[in-house]
């Protein structure tokens, strides 16, 4: 019996020698022990629905090492960029930039945009590089620096302000995605934050704005913003039009019923906002045009056969984004 046995309990301890990995030796203070080695931070994103980073955007595919390494911005003083110092206006919603450096703090939601918009033109003409520390603002002058602290961490980075948005209605500062991974805001796609303005200055501490004269807006520039608000408002009323040219020859749009988004000086940040917009709100089938008249570029979707038909369009982008477009009839 007990040599019918033997063979089993022999197949056994076989098994259990095969199924016990072997530990590795490393010396520790001079000595030899097991040790397990700590697990390496991998930069992940969870895609959540609803999360802070715009709609079909994400990390890179291949996402390089070292994201904890990589260094905040160091804050200097740079020239400011004049087109980006211009008012404008988005889905219905007036924005006055600063034209100076000055203090500024505020608490709210921080989201991050990543690869969609990875190697594209930013607001200041720079490529775009999810990889830097930099962040995107409505009305911070660019470029500028400021010091971004989770809430709920308390970790704080430091990023070069070079862009404009968020254009949403619950959010304070889109982040690049290394900062954003820094103050752990990746998975779920956005967090409360306090974002407090840095003003560079010599050792002596001599602040931005007193080197040298502040950059001021000429008078037709300070009165841009009324104007855009004034044809903004005439534009909301649902009369029918005929299509009018404007100054330089540029013809409006054609007959019909259009959903206005934005209203710029500068083309270059209409187009930004239209390439932002055109991923943001990707299940849209109607063509979204900058229209250039009268020295204002108007980002525009259209033509809708009817009213109620914009409308419903109009209540979707709200939903979506917390800002309601204009109706323009012509």
């Amino acid at each position: 019996m007990i040599a019918r046995l033997a063979p089993c309990a022999l197949a056994a301890v076989l098994l259990a020698a095969c199924g016990s990995a072997p530990k590795q030796d490393v010396a520790v203070d001079g000595k030899k022990g097991a040790i397990s080695k700590a697990p390496t931070r991998k930069p992940t994103a969870t895609l959540k629905r609803g999360g802070g980073f715009y709609k079909d955007d994400g990390p890179a595919d291949d996402i390089p090492d070292g994201l904890d390494d990589i260094p905040d911005a160091e804050p200097k003083w740079e020239p400011l960029h004049k087109p980006a110092t211009r008012p404008y206006v988005v889905l219905g919603k007036e924005y006055v930039p600063n034209t100076v450096l000055k203090p500024y703090r505020a608490r709210g939601i921080a989201s991050w945009y990543g690869k969609k918009f990875h190697g594209q033109k930013t607001s200041i003409g720079e490529p775009y590089d999810m990889f830097a520390m930099t962040a995107a603002h409505p009305t911070l002058a660019l470029p500028s620096y400021v010091r971004v602290t989770s809430v709920q961490t308390g970790r704080a980075v430091v990023v070069r302000v070079t862009d404009r948005g968020p254009f949403h209605a619950d959010r304070v500062i889109d982040l690049s995605y290394t900062a954003a991974y820094k103050l752990d805001l990746i998975n779920g796609g956005s967090g409360q934050v306090e974002v407090e303005a840095i003003i560079p200055g010599e050792p002596t501490g001599t602040s931005y704005a007193q080197m040298g004269a502040p950059m001021r807006l000429a008078p037709a520039e300070v009165d841009e913003i009324e104007l855009l608000a004034r044809r903004m408002a005439l534009e909301e009323r649902p009369v029918q039009t005929v299509a009018v040219v404007g100054m330089g020859g540029d013809s409006l749009p054609a007959k019909g019923v259009f959903l206005q988004l934005g209203a710029f000086a500068s083309a270059d940040n209409a187009e930004n906002l239209k390439n932002h917009l055109t991923r943001e709100l990707d299940w849209l089938s109607e063509p979204m045009r900058v229209q250039p008249g009268g020295g204002i570029h108007r980002l525009q979707l259209g033509p809708y056969s009817s009213r109620m038909d914009a409308d419903k369009v109009a209540e979707r982008i709200r939903v979506a984004l917390g800002f309601k477009p204009t109706i323009v009839i012509r």
